[in-house]
């Protein structure tokens, strides 16, 4: 039983999930300086981060805190594309939140929701979390579209909270409960 789930342990059909390492840094900066990727995930203004403020962002993370953050590795080409996190651990309410980073060139190809099942999977079979939530703008009819194949539901819309493109856009909040992920799986 260990044998099988210490091989399985984090890994998808096509991807796996692994810590992040210092020889990581410079794909991950390259990703999150990425103008399409920003606008994507970052609801702040969109200016591209300086190497430090990367720097500082990677290096607070930490085994001890209830943030956890993974690599994204391509299983055959062991090649980092990005990154997914479990963040704001409510361990009283049983909650998380998750979001995901992949960088242009590798969207659209099921990368992102083999992750996101993947990470769904550890939220719920090692972390004993009860629900998973997360925010999408509007606009990002892709994420969306991922999000609902791994199982996440519209519970809410903030109408007009994100101004981009000379105009406000929709946050959409998604929610996936434990028992619905276990009807799915």
């Amino acid at each position: 039983m260990i044998k099988h789930y210490s091989e399985s342990f984090l890994s998808g059909n096509k991807i796996a999930l692994r810590k992040i390492t210092k020889e990581d840094y410079a794909n991950f900066f390259a990703i999150e300086d990425i103008m399409e990727s920003r606008l994507l995930m970052n609801d702040g203004i969109p200016f591209p981060p300086t190497e430090a403020d990367h720097e500082k962002f990677l290096s607070e993370i930490s085994s001890e805190k209830d943030d956890y953050m993974f690599a994204i590795e391509l299983k055959d080409e062991k090649l980092f594309i990005g990154t997914i996190a479990v963040y704001l651990v409510n361990w009283k309410s049983s909650t998380c939140h998750v979001g995901v980073s992949i960088g242009p060139e590798n969207q659209g190809k099921g990368y992102g929701t083999d992750s996101m099942k993947v990470l769904v999977d550890f939220i719920f079979n090692y972390m004993n979390l009860n629900k998973v939530k997360l925010q999408v703008f509007g606009y990002n009819k892709r994420a969306i579209c991922s999000y609902e194949k791994c199982g996440f539901l519209l519970e809410g819309t903030i109408k007009e909270e994100l101004f981009r493109f000379g105009k406000y856009h929709d946050i959409y909040i998604m929610g996936l409960l434990r028992k619905d992920w276990e009807c799915k799986t």
